[in-house]
């Protein structure tokens, strides 16, 4: 009998373990690398911009440098901010959250079936922290 439960337990274990690897897995759960490279980069210029602030206050960079550098990453972050923005937003559309209109045409939506916003709507500045 207990061969019968451990080799039960070893087939459930083995079913869990390959379960990826099955033909039904869903592909589109798999991760945009264009998102992770962006994610990655939006992560890097919140350590430069907190890098920078931490310079500033150790007194290793001047207030003028500070706020030069500080402007330059910042508009560099909401560039960054904007391709996620738009990189999600076409991974959201290509797992089929379009909607038909009357005319054929297709038109984003959100969870709730509503239109999408076209403004894009970025954080005032990195996280602190």
């Amino acid at each position: 009998m207990e061969i019968f439960w451990l080799l039960l337990l070893g087939l459930a274990v083995a079913a869990f373990v390959s379960r990826p690897f099955w033909a039904g897995a869903d592909p589109s759960r798999a991760e945009d690398p264009e998102v992770a490279a962006l994610e990655a980069a939006r992560d890097a210029k919140y350590r430069e911009i907190r890098d920078a602030r931490a310079d500033r206050d150790s007194g290793k960079l001047p207030e003028e440098d500070f706020e030069i550098l500080n402007a330059e990453l910042r508009r560099e972050a909401i560039a960054i901010l904007d391709r996620l923005d738009r990189a999600r937003s076409g991974e959201e559309r290509s797992r089929g959250d379009q909607e038909r209109t009357g005319d054929g045409s297709e038109r984003a939506t959100d969870r709730e079936g509503r239109p999408e916003e076209t403004e894009s709507k970025l954080p005032d500045g990195p996280p602190s922290g």
